[in-house]
């Protein structure tokens, strides 16, 4: 791994890494289910499917927090050959569950009934 690139988003966080290995290697690494779970354990995911696949270049899955309020994310590896004739893998984790829009879209202190209570 020679390089770390880190976008930080409204609803979630992109990363990117120029890594040594062939786009083939890294692609087993993140799709196949038994290789992925070392680094990414079943139980953190909401289902231990796929939610799409684009073959060697892109796979999405479905997490949730296993602590409460249990909210859900989407995680997606994007691959691509680099330069180097490594790999260029780009991993985006979005927080995707609409609780978290309704939790943040009221501050404590907006004047309202909430206020009078802090």
């Amino acid at each position: 791994m020679n390089d770390v690139k880190t976008e930080e988003r409204k609803d979630g966080i992109e990363l990117e890494y120029d890594l040594n290995e062939p786009p083939q290697k890294v692609w087993r690494a993140i799709s196949i289910p038994e290789l992925r779970e070392n680094w990414l354990p079943s139980n953190a995911l909401a289902d231990p499917e796929a939610t799409s696949i684009t073959p060697g270049q892109e796979v999405r899955y479905r997490l949730r927090d296993n602590t409460p309020p249990f909210l859900e994310s989407t995680v997606t590896f994007r691959i691509a050959p680099n330069a180097t004739g490594g790999t260029s893998l780009r991993i985006i984790h979005e927080l995707t569950d609409a609780r978290f829009d309704r939790m943040t879209s009221a501050a404590a202190n907006n004047n309202g009934p909430l206020a009078l209570a802090a």
